[in-house]
């Protein structure tokens, strides 16, 4: 598959993502309008993954108005890459995280679980999130938030051939 054909794939892969966010986390919707910015990553589902080895997804920047493409391997823990068709949202508090994700990469250590409602029951705004102050993640099947899932292991970087290719 091209690049370009990937980078439209994560680009559609990330506008699902999203509205399933905001279908059931709507006031999520006006938090990432004041972000810096947002990432989008997913493990399967996508057409030019061989195997289930890792996954790949965009961050967004507000201020650049610039998607970046990205890896994120398998995680070395979690329910997360057991879930068919996992994805996440990744929400920026600042500019500065955001650059720094980008550019340096980031890694999730620790015991980040988040615990999110099943179909729409139970659950508060604090569950079905993961944060580390300064990123906020949101977990998710296809069909809605995740739970029990764990942010702990992950680590991401830039994409060269995506980004390279534009």
């Amino acid at each position: 598959t091209d690049a370009a054909t990937k980078r439209a794939e994560l680009r559609k892969m990330c506008d699902e993502a999203l509205a399933t966010l905001y279908k059931e986390k709507p006031e999520v919707k006006a938090a990432i309008a004041k972000s810096a910015g947002y990432g989008c990553f997913t493990s399967f589902g996508m057409s030019f993954f061989i195997g289930g080895a890792g996954g790949s997804g965009l961050v967004h920047s507000h201020p650049m108005k610039k998607d970046t493409f990205m890896h994120m391997p398998q995680a070395s823990g979690g329910l997360d890459f057991g879930v068919k068709d996992y994805r996440e949202v990744l929400v920026f508090k600042d500019a500065k995280t955001l650059d720094q994700f980008v550019n340096k990469g980031w890694e999730f250590s620790g015991t980040g679980t988040a615990v999110a409602a099943a179909d729409g029951k139970g659950g508060t705004a604090e569950q079905g999130a993961i944060t580390t102050g300064a990123i906020t993640v949101y977990p998710m099947t296809k069909t809605g938030l995740a739970v029990g899932v764990a942010a702990a292991g992950r680590k991401y970087w830039q994409d060269k051939d995506l980004n390279a290719a534009k």
